[in-house]
């Protein structure tokens, strides 16, 4: 009976230290995201019943709490035997009330609208669609949602940093008493992605363990973290300039960012930044910057190696339209393989978030007379065209508010053509461009500016646009044709054989107005024949061979008229060519698989980073001039030529994850350099790998690189874990264009495969680029 008792008396301490530790968790996490008594915080850290929809018969009560690292959703059927399972709030990335997806549409009644919502996660994970017990417990959790997360993504990456350590340092005290043992610090640092020798352990231990009691408590806890985190590199940068007694004046602080930076600032400036970065109250007033202010000013945003003067739209939006790259997908419709993957709506609202200004869709004849989207005769699901269109509209201009381009694989009978045009012009309503702009027939492309919030159709037209204003100009209706009809006809003039065209109903031919499809016959017969609408579609290995052989000729015919460029048919993985010798070409429309993570992925997100993610870079004048003798391959002298030397001195990483959960060993990374661009500029260094430290490696490695035509370069960093056994495996890269860099010491943000930030990783670098003597 005094066993039973010890044992319950022993329990209910033990349940008191677990709800005390639990507790000053939450408060640090809280406090750290500025939500300390939130309501909507207290309401996600209580939790509640969701009711879970994966089917019509398939919908099952399921318990979603937030944990205490304030990060975490944790969620567990009412069957105890079945794991609980849990997501981070970093992997979200929306969260949509009422019934907005697919699954929410198909397998629930429209009377549950007000009490359904969805949480989408990044990548290819599948949506997360619920019910709430009430419309607002719904309400309730959405809010709470979003709320989180928004204060979530606007800490800085030192804050970020801070949350992932102290909550790694949670999970480390298995016994949660507050205090770390020597086995527990072990198992800290394997969980941070840092490998010591037990030696270096015990040393570490034994110089925190100042009360020599066989753990850390307190004040030796912080002062572990303080070595652990302690940045050498910062402190000599730092001590370089701190020319004040030991502390930055804001005239050391103006001398580093005009000798080191080269930003162009004034004292001023200088005070501002002590005044948003200084943390020290006491220095502040002083206007004096400590090394913790100096810290938090390198990983602000407008600090980082991409310009901030980019991040808005900063071009001439008033050029026409042909004179941009335009960010642009192919076979949009398509979450996975082009074969049997999965057709869905979610793709269109995916491509359009990440800036997409030309989607595809592939339409066919569907039952009930309604026109459906799939990949023809193969086993990709079927959606609804007229729910295509509706998801287009509602998603087209959240990102960027300039014009969206449908391009049209028409392959439907004269019939659900008639209904194809219907829906577009009920849904699209006055967005949709239905006759030229101005009151006399164009002469060129209207501006980005000029189409902001509107949409244009590319596909087939039965006759010139000229008939609108001049009846007699009626042309020839046979010409037009759709990229796949122009693939065919490319093998059957192989075969010398003929190929039968679709027929068009006029009420879709009569809402394609700036983009008309037509034949590529020829840079000549184009210059000769074509009107400055009417366009053409290259599959990849064609537009390679004229941007290679004919490259002149391609950048002036890209001048006047738009080019279109997609992927192989053999691509049935729907893997992705290198878009750059394309924009070099002056093709303004490279459509790529936007479903597939690839290194050409990250060459597409990195062009279009720039200009406020607009989806239309203006290409450089020598791209938007007829008479241009650029030839990116042979490289004469001209206005492209800017010579520069490009100096990136790899310093150190922080905080890399560790990809494949699966494997015991720590990461061993190395930082791969690579530069994108004319021929005479692509380029790649490398620096050695270090063995077993994911968590703050460091190199000192010195890079030079040589770049000819900047205009047109892309900047890669990519790092990954090195195995001498097998592939090394990539744990992150960022690209961005060559003219966006920032001079100086830099943090580089990384980005995972899907092209999502990597909250707490990233490099540090200095990089210099200067002209060439």
């Amino acid at each position: 009976m005094q066993c039973i008792q010890r044992q319950r008396k022993r329990s209910r301490s033990e349940t008191l230290v677990h709800e005390a530790h639990s507790k000053r968790a939450i408060r640090h996490n809280a406090s750290l995201l500025g939500m300390e008594g939130d309501p909507d915080l207290k309401f996600l850290l209580t939790g509640g019943d969701l009711l879970k929809v994966r089917s019509r018969s398939w919908k099952k009560t399921r318990f979603y709490k937030l944990q205490e690292d304030c990060k975490t959703m944790w969620h567990e059927s009412q069957k105890k035997l079945r794991s609980a399972k849990n997501f981070t709030l970093e992997d979200i990335a929306a969260v949509r009330a009422g019934r907005q997806t697919e699954g929410l549409r198909k397998y629930t009644d429209e009377a549950v609208e007000g009490r359904a919502f969805s949480i989408l996660f990044k990548g290819r994970r599948k949506n997360l669609d619920l019910i709430a017990s009430s419309e607002e417990e719904a309400k309730l959790w959405v809010s709470s949602l979003e709320k989180v997360i928004g204060n979530m993504n606007n800490l800085n990456r030192q804050q970020k940093s801070e949350h992932w350590i102290y909550n790694c340092m949670l999970k480390a005290d298995k016994n949660r008493d507050n205090k770390m043992s020597h086995k527990e610090l072990k198992s800290f640092l394997h969980h941070i992605n840092i490998e010591v020798d037990d030696d270096y352990a015990k040393m570490l231990f034994e110089k925190c363990d100042q009360s020599k009691c066989g753990y850390l408590d307190g004040k030796e806890i912080e002062h572990f973290y303080e070595i652990l985190t302690q940045r050498e590199e910062i402190d000599v940068i730092y001590a370089a300039y701190a020319k004040t007694n030991g502390l930055m004046s804001a005239q050391n602080l103006l001398d580093f960012l005009l000798s080191e930076q080269r930003e162009t600032v004034t004292l001023n400036e200088a005070i501002s930044i002590i005044e948003k970065c200084e943390l020290d109250e006491s220095a502040k007033e002083k206007k004096l910057m400590t090394k913790d202010g100096f810290l938090m000013y390198l990983h602000k945003p407008e600090s980082m190696v991409f310009n901030p003067a980019h991040n808005k739209v900063y071009q001439d939006m008033s050029q026409p339209l042909n004179h941009y790259f335009i960010s642009s997908s192919h076979n949009t419709y398509l979450m996975q393989d082009q074969l049997k993957g999965p057709s869905s709506t979610e793709a269109y609202i995916r491509a359009l978030m990440k800036s997409c200004r030309c989607v595809e869709l592939d339409c066919w004849d569907g039952s009930d007379s309604e026109p459906v989207i799939y990949h023809g005769y193969t086993l990709t699901s079927k959606i609804l065209f007229k729910d295509a269109i509706k998801a287009i509209k509602e998603y087209a201009f959240k990102t960027s508010e300039y014009p969206v381009i449908l391009s049209l694989e028409n392959h439907c009978s004269v019939e659900q053509q008639k209904l194809m045009a219907y829906h577009m012009i009920s849904i699209l309503g006055s967005a949709l461009v239905t006759k030229p702009l101005g009151d006399k027939m164009p002469t060129c492309f209207p501006s980005p500016e000029e189409l902001k919030g509107r949409f244009l159709i590319k596909g087939k037209r039965l006759n010139k646009l000229e008939a609108i204003f001049s009846p007699e100009a009626q042309g020839e209706g046979d010409e037009s044709v759709t990229e796949e009809e122009e693939s065919a006809d490319e093998e059957a003039e192989d075969k010398n054989e003929d190929k039968p065209k679709l027929k068009l109903a006029k009420e879709l031919s009569d809402i394609v107005i700036y983009c008309k499809s037509v034949h590529f016959h020829g840079f000549e017969d184009a210059q000769k024949s074509l009107s400055f609408y009417e366009m053409s579609s290259f599959k990849e290995g064609k537009a390679v061979k004229l941007a290679e052989e004919s490259a002149n000729d391609y950048i002036r015919h890209n001048v006047d008229k738009l080019s279109r460029i997609y992927p192989a048919g053999l691509r049935t993985d729907s893997s992705n060519y290198n878009p750059v010798p394309l924009w070099n070409g002056g093709c303004q429309i490279v459509a790529l698989n936007f479903q597939t993570p690839c290194s050409e992925m990250d060459l597409n997100q990195g062009r279009f980073l720039q200009n406020g993610m607009s989806g239309y870079i203006l290409k450089p004048a020598y791209l938007r001039n007829a008479e241009s003798e650029f030839d990116p391959i042979t490289l004469t002298r001209g206005e492209w030529l800017q010579h520069k030397v490009l100096h990136i001195m790899v310093i150190s990483a922080q905080q890399l994850p560790k990809m494949n959960k699966k494997k015991s060993s720590i990461v061993d990374p190395l930082v791969r350099v690579e530069i994108f661009g004319v021929p005479a500029d692509v380029s790649e260094k490398e620096t050695e790998h270090i063995e077993n430290n994911g968590f703050n490696p460091t190199w000192n490695e010195n890079f030079q690189f040589d770049v000819y035509v900047p205009d047109l370069a892309l900047v890669r960093f990519v790092v990954e874990d090195h195995d001498s056994t097998s592939d090394n495996e990539f744990i992150g890269q960022y690209t961005l264009p060559f003219k966006s860099l920032q001079n100086g010491y830099r943090h580089v943000p990384l980005l995972n495969k899907n092209g999502d930030i990597l909250p707490a990783a990233g490099l540090f670098i200095h990089i210099m680029a200067l002209d060439a003597e």
